[in-house]
C-alpha cells in the first residue's frame, strides 16, 4: 500500500517522504539522519567523512532528548547502548555547543549499523525506490557519498517544506514515546486545535506539530483544491475543511450514529489559502474527494497517533478501517448526508 502513494509521484521526495513519514518508529534515529543529510545536501557537498556527519546527528538527538524521550518508555538502553551515552553526555555537549568526544565516538561507532543500513528499508523487505547516501571506506575513516537524489530534495525549493514535515513527524513520535501520553494517543487518537491549528494529545491538550506540517507531506506537498505545489514562505497557506464547516448544521443523525467530525484529521487539508478563499463554503469536487481519499489512505500508512486517529473516525461511524480503500467509501457516503 505505501507504493501506491510512491506511484502517484514517482519522485525523490516520495521516496524521502515514505522513509520519514511511513516508516516503521522504535526510536527517532531516522529523524537526526535526515535532518542531517539535508543540512549537508543543501550545501552542495557530494560527500561527507561519517565522523563530520556525526556531529549534526548527535546534536539534534541530544536537543530533542532535552524535551521528550527517543525511545518508547519500554525500552530501557544498557550502559553501552547509544542512547545512554546520548543522555550521560547531552548536558556537556549542549554547553560545548559539540559533541563530547564519547558522544561523536558512540554516534560513528553505531550509525552505520543502527540507523544508516536501515533508513532506507520499507516494512517487509522492499527497500525505497530511490537510495540517498552509500557509505563507502574502511571501518578506520567512513566516507558518506551523497546521491543525486538526495542533492535534488535539498535543494531549497523542496528542503523547506520536507523539513516542516521531518519536524512535525519528529515531535508525533517522540510524543508518543511518552508514557502516559503515548498510551492515550495510541487508544485515543489525536486532536485538532481549530483556533491555532495544532494537532493536540486529547487529554491534556498540549500542542504536538501544527496540522499543515504534520499531513502536507502525506498529500506529495500539493494543494488539495488546485492539486499544484504548495511552497512554503512563498506562498500563503490555508487548513481547509473540504466537507465545510457549514455543512456540520446540515449533518443531523445518521445511520451509523452521529454525524462525522469536520473538525478532524481527515477533513483537514492543507491548500493555496487563494483557492481556499474561491471556495468558501461550497462543496467539494469529485476531484478533492479522490485526492483526500488517498491521502487519508496514506496517513493510514504510516505509524501511530495519525494512523489511530483516521483509524478511530472510521470505526466511529461503522465503517471497517483495516480495508484498503474504505476511504473513498467513506467519503463518497459523507457526501450523500
Amino acid at each position: 500500500m505505501s507504493m501506491d502513494f510512491f506511484h502517484l509521484e514517482p519522485t525523490a521526495r516520495s521516496s524521502w517522504r515514505l522513509a520519514v513519514l511511513m516508516g516503521a518508529n522504535t526510536r527517532t534515529y531516522k529523524f537526526a539522519l535526515g535532518a542531517a543529510l539535508l543540512d549537508t545536501a543543501a550545501e552542495g557537498r557530494s560527500e561527507i567523512l561519517l565522523r563530520d556527519l556525526a556531529v549534526p546527528y548527535a546534536m539534534s538527538l541530544v536537543r530533542h532528548l532535552d524535551k521528550a524521550p527517543q525511545a518508547p518508555s519500554a525500552v530501557v538502553p544498557g550502559a553501552s547502548d547509544f542512547l545512554a551515552v546520548a543522555k550521560r553526555e547531552a548536558a556537556e555537549s549542549l554547553r560545548l555547543g559539540h559533541p563530547t568526544e564519547e558522544l561523536l565516538a558512540a554516534s560513528v561507532r553505531s550509525m552505520p549499523a543502527m540507523v544508516m543500513q536501515k533508513f532506507h528499508n520499507l516494512r517487509g523487505e522492499a527497500e525505497l525506490p530511490h537510495r540517498f547516501y552509500e557509505v563507502t571506506g574502511s571501518s578506520r575513516e567512513r566516507v558518506v557519498r551523497l546521491s543525486d537524489p538526495l542533492r535534488e530534495i535539498a535543494r531549497p525549493e523542496q528542503a523547506a517544506s520536507l523539513r516542516g514535515e521531518l519536524t512535525a513527524r519528529w515531535s508525533i513520535v517522540e510524543t508518543s514515546f511518552a508514557a502516559e501520553i503515548g498510551r492515550s494517543l495510541i487508544r485515543e487518537g489525536v486532536a485538532v486545535d481549530m483556533t491555532t491549528l495544532q494537532i493536540t494529545d486529547k487529554r491534556r491538550r498540549r500542542s504536538v506539530a501544527g496540522v499543515t506540517d504534520a499531513v502536507i507531506g502525506f498529500q506529495h506537498g500539493l494543494c488539495l483544491i488546485c492539486a499544484e505545489p504548495i511552497t512554503p514562505g512563498i506562498d500563503d497557506i490555508a487548513v481547509d475543511h473540504v466537507f465545510p464547516y457549514s455543512f456540520m448544521r446540515m449533518l443531523g443523525p445518521v445511520d451509523h450514529g452521529t454525524a462525522p467530525d469536520l473538525d478532524a484529521i481527515w477533513n483537514l487539508a492543507p491548500a493555496h489559502a487563494s483557492c481556499n478563499g474561491r471556495k468558501s463554503n461550497g462543496p467539494p469536487k469529485p476531484a478533492e474527494l479522490i485526492r483526500l481519499a488517498q491521502r487519508n489512505e496514506a496517513i493510514m500508512q504510516s505509524p501511530h497517533p495519525l494512523r489511530r486517529t483516521l483509524q478511530l473516525t472510521l470505526q466511529d461511524n461503522g465503517y471497517n478501517s483495516t480495508r484498503s480503500g474504505e476511504w473513498l467509501t467513506f467519503i463518497q457516503w459523507v457526501s450523500l448526508l
